[in-house]
């Protein structure tokens, strides 16, 4: 298991392959975000931005979820977050795309009230199959440090 030692600044965690399927778009979208260009190809196609069918941005961003839960989160001694920065989303999302990117420690430093928390700065990036950006983010994460799992 990793703890806060182990999310030293600088340590980079890799994230994906992620292919990015219509049916779990449309999915997404009918329960959570139902705006017509992430539901019908006309929409989307009519949408000057969206430029056709596209994933909800936070449908791509429970795709980061997912894929920093495979790469390093369910794996270590995660405590949650506080909450995130900022979210950009930089690129439309087709269906067909793969997702891949990573998941950068900035910064860490140890609680000051609880010596056994610690707190990592975490930057993900994630860009589709062509390496064109998609999504930058940037969030902090608190981890128990391996005397506050030994507790």
């Amino acid at each position: 298991m990793r703890t806060y030692e182990d999310f030293t600044e600088g340590t980079e965690f890799a994230l994906g392959p992620y292919p990015v399927t219509r049916e779990e778009m449309l999915g997404f979208a009918t329960e959570f975000d139902p705006q017509p260009f992430h539901l019908d190809e006309s929409a989307g196609a009519a949408n000057e931005l969206a430029g056709g069918l596209t994933a909800s941005g936070w449908h791509t961003c429970s795709m980061l979820m997912r894929m920093m839960a495979d790469s390093f989160i369910v794996e270590s001694s995660s405590q949650g977050s506080p909450g995130v920065d900022f979210v950009k989303w930089l690129r439309p999302v087709k269906p067909g795309d793969t997702l891949t990117g990573s998941c950068r420690v900035a910064s860490a430093r140890l609680s000051a009230k609880r010596p056994t928390l610690g707190i990592a700065k975490m930057v993900a990036d994630l860009v589709n199959q062509e390496g064109e950006p998609v999504l930058s983010c940037e969030y902090t994460l608190l981890l128990l440090t391996r005397e506050g799992i030994a507790a």
